[in-house]
């Protein structure tokens, strides 16, 4: 759920990644996702965020998001399998995954919030 001053600009089934296993493997292997799914990365502190799209089929919007679950930055339409770095420029205890492209159609900015 994104919330931007506590109006709701988006509902997302997503899900949690929250064990070493699924934090390595997040949606790779993947060759699709509905528009309204997504995978919520949890780490059990925040610091710099570094993802990369190796074996990763789906192109993506990365949302890095501090510990009050605040969007602090983005990483926008990631693409397939390259393996460049994606560094979140700030610290983040949460990744969030979706689409690519929706971030903008969401008009998500820094400061926004999800909940779950």
């Amino acid at each position: 759920l994104f919330r931007s001053k506590d109006s709701v600009i988006q509902t997302l089934d997503i899900e949690i990644a929250d064990n070493d296993y699924e934090r390595e493997t997040g949606l790779m292997y993947r060759h699709s996702m509905q528009e309204k799914q997504g995978m919520l990365f949890v780490f059990k502190e925040s610091k710099p965020r570094y993802f990369y799209m190796k074996n990763t089929n789906i192109p993506l919007d990365l949302i890095y998001l501090d510990d009050n679950y605040k969007i602090v930055s983005f990483q926008k339409n990631a693409k397939p399998n390259d393996e460049t770095t994606l560094p979140s420029h700030a610290n983040a205890k949460y990744v969030l995954e979706i689409n690519a492209g929706l971030a903008d159609q969401w008009t998500l900015k820094v400061g926004d919030s999800i909940s779950y």
